[in-house]
């Protein structure tokens, strides 16, 4: 996983949301959804470079603020919507492809999602969902 965000953490969020994860190494949030590190950063609220490069470096005991827990939340929330409604190959490029939808006025999801910062994530999480049949 890009930012080492321990598997327990993940795995105890996703069951506050009605999901269960894999095992630890087989999925990867961060890889999908934050190809380069500077993109990360703007995903999880504009962290410094020295904070991002600290959690990463070190993970464990690690307490991340409110908004950081919510853009981490919406973010697993998009990843399981994704995997659900597509197959894995397209569900994995999803957040990095153009899209027509007029909501992303001509951006890819992840560059809407950086400019428009946690509403945006709020909004692609809220489409896909939708998508799902409101699930």
């Amino acid at each position: 996983m890009l930012l080492q965000i321990p598997h327990r953490f993940f795995s105890e969020e996703a069951q506050r949301l009605g999901f269960a994860l894999p095992e630890p190494g087989l999925y990867a949030v961060g890889a999908l959804f934050m190809p380069r590190d500077p993109e990360a950063r703007q995903l999880l609220g504009g962290m410094s470079t020295g904070s991002f490069y600290a959690l990463k470096r070190e993970p464990k005991g690690r307490v991340l603020d409110q908004d950081t827990l919510t853009r981490v939340s919406l973010l697993i929330g998009i990843f399981k919507a994704l995997n659900i409604l597509y197959s894995p190959k397209l569900a994995d490029a999803w957040m990095t492809l153009p899209n027509a939808n007029p909501i992303f006025r001509g951006l890819t999801p992840v560059a809407y999602i950086i400019q428009r910062g946690q509403p945006g994530m709020l909004s692609v999480r809220q489409l896909l969902d939708a998508r799902r049949g409101g699930q």
